[in-house]
């Protein structure tokens, strides 16, 4: 191949490499801006609302009833994980008490057929207060906060890849240099 044929190439794939690790850049950019975003909006919104795990030793979160929520003891929900946990293990377990563990869709089908039963309409407004808070909980505080974390790792792999051409890069410059 004719010297200025490669050059040619050279720098064809130079430029190739700079618009790449641009691109690579601004995807990594735009990746971590969401990861904080997510993270900082969900931390803001789920702390707002003052939620607290029970404290240790306390009687409502006894370790043989909540073994998973003892390492949240006395804590604020302010993340993700304690959304899910505060959700799931805390806010649920309390749930299959209120009506011997029938939904709020069996007990609401109940309560519709039996509208003077106090007892229905009371488990029927309990439990969907607490599975709105559930899904609240899982889903603006849970699965943004996963979100949030997915597109930090987009934003990490993304700076990689432009760690990776920028090198790539320098070594085509670097060898067009040779070739002069």
């Amino acid at each position: 191949m004719a010297k200025t044929q490669r050059k040619t190439i050279d720098r064809v794939f130079i430029l190739l490499g700079v618009v790449t690790t641009a691109v690579f850049l601004a995807i990594g950019g735009m990746a971590w801006w969401g990861y904080n975003f997510a993270t900082t909006s969900v931390h803001n919104e789920l702390s707002a609302q003052k939620i607290y795990f029970p404290v240790k030793g306390s009687p409502g979160l006894d370790p043989k009833e909540f073994p998973g929520l003892q390492q949240y003891a006395g804590q604020l929900v302010d993340n993700g994980p304690k959304a899910k946990a505060y959700a799931n293990e805390f806010i649920a377990v309390h749930l299959e008490k209120v009506a011997g563990g029938k939904t709020y869709s069996e007990v609401s089908t109940a309560a519709q057929a039996d509208p003077t039963n106090t007892t229905l309409q009371t488990q029927k407004a309990v439990l969907f207060q607490g599975e709105t808070l559930r899904g609240i909980l899982l889903g603006d505080g849970y699965a943004y906060w996963t979100f949030g974390t997915l597109a930090k790792y987009a934003a990490i792999a993304a700076f990689a890849g432009a760690a990776v051409m920028a090198v790539l890069v320098w070594a085509g410059v670097a060898h067009l240099a040779r070739l002069r």
